[in-house]
C-alpha cells in the first residue's frame, strides 16, 4: 500500500478518453499522416506548426507595421481569393462548354438561359477574372510603391512580374472562348498587334492561331491555355511566390534597413 506524501501531485487514472487518445495516437495511420505525437506539451505543439502547410505560411518573425491592414490593403490575399474563384467557377462551366467553332457560342447561351445558376457561374467568372486583373496590378503597385521589391526581395519581384503577366494571358486566352462577334475580332486585333513584335512577332501569331485566321485551331488553343496550361503556371508560381514571401521575413516594410534588422516591433 503506498500512502500518497502531501506534496506529491494526485495522478488519476486516464480516462475513456484518454485511452482512446492514445490508442490514435499510437496507431500507424495517425504515426503515417501526422507525425507527430497528441499537441499537449511544447514539442508537439511546434511540430503542429512546423509540419502544417497553412500554419507554416506565415514567418516565425514579422515587422509589427506591416501587419497593419492600411500597409497592404489586402490586395495579395484578395488576387490568391479571387484566382481560387476562377478555378471553381471555371471547373463548372467546363461541364457544359465545348470549344468547337459550331457549338461554342450555343454552348454559352444555354449556360446563360437554359442551364440552372449559369448566367450567375459565368458572371462570377467573368467579373473575377476583371478583378484578379485589377488586384495584382495594384498589387504590385503597392508592392513598387512601398519599396518591398528591394533586397533581399528582388527575385520574388521578378516572379510577381510574371504573375502579372500570365494574370494578362489568362484574361486574353479566356477572351475567345464564347465565340461572338466581339470575342472573334479582338482576338483578330490582339494576335495581328502580336504579329508585329520584332523577331518573335510572326511565330508568335502562329503558335496562338495555327493557322493564317482565327478558327478552329485558335480555339482549341486559347482554350487549352485558358484552362491547363496557364492555370497550371499560376498555381506553381503563386505558391512559391508565398513560400518565398515566409522566407524573407514576411511583408517588407519601407525602410530596408529597419527591414533586414527585424523591423520595429518584432
Amino acid at each position: 500500500m503506498m500512502v500518497q506524501q502531501p506534496g506529491d501531485a494526485a495522478v488519476s487514472p486516464p480516462g475513456r478518453w484518454g485511452m482512446l487518445r492514445r490508442r490514435i495516437v499510437g496507431s500507424r495511420p495517425w504515426q503515417s499522416i501526422v507525425r507527430h505525437g497528441w499537441p499537449d506539451n511544447p514539442l508537439d505543439r511546434s511540430l503542429v506548426v512546423t509540419s502544417s502547410l497553412f500554419l507554416h505560411l506565415h514567418s516565425v518573425k514579422v515587422s509589427r507595421r506591416s501587419l497593419r491592414w492600411s500597409y497592404s490593403l489586402g490586395l495579395g490575399i484578395m488576387a490568391v481569393i479571387l484566382f481560387a474563384v476562377l478555378v471553381f467557377t471555371g471547373v463548372l462551366l467546363m461541364f457544359y462548354y465545348i470549344p468547337s467553332v459550331e457549338s461554342a457560342y450555343s454552348t454559352m447561351k444555354d449556360i446563360q438561359f437554359s442551364i440552372p445558376l449559369g448566367q450567375f457561374t459565368r458572371n462570377m467568372h467573368r467579373w473575377s477574372a476583371h478583378a484578379m486583373v485589377l488586384v495584382v496590378a495594384l498589387h504590385m503597385a503597392r508592392v513598387f510603391y512601398t519599396g518591398a521589391y528591394k533586397p533581399p526581395r528582388e527575385f520574388n519581384w521578378v516572379t510577381g512580374v510574371v504573375l502579372l503577366l500570365l494574370t494578362l494571358g489568362a484574361s486574353f486566352t479566356g477572351y475567345l472562348l464564347p465565340w461572338d462577334q466581339l470575342a472573334y475580332w479582338a482576338i483578330t486585333v490582339g494576335t495581328n498587334i502580336a504579329g508585329y513584335a520584332p523577331v518573335i512577332g510572326s511565330a508568335t501569331r502562329g503558335l496562338l492561331l495555327g493557322a493564317n485566321e482565327v478558327g478552329q485551331a485558335a480555339l482549341i488553343r486559347f482554350y487549352t491555355l485558358h484552362v491547363a496550361l496557364i492555370p497550371l503556371a499560376l498555381t506553381l508560381l503563386i505558391s512559391f511566390h508565398l513560400w518565398r514571401v515566409r522566407k524573407d521575413g514576411g511583408l517588407a516594410i519601407s525602410d530596408p534597413d529597419v527591414d533586414s534588422r527585424g523591423g520595429d516591433g518584432t
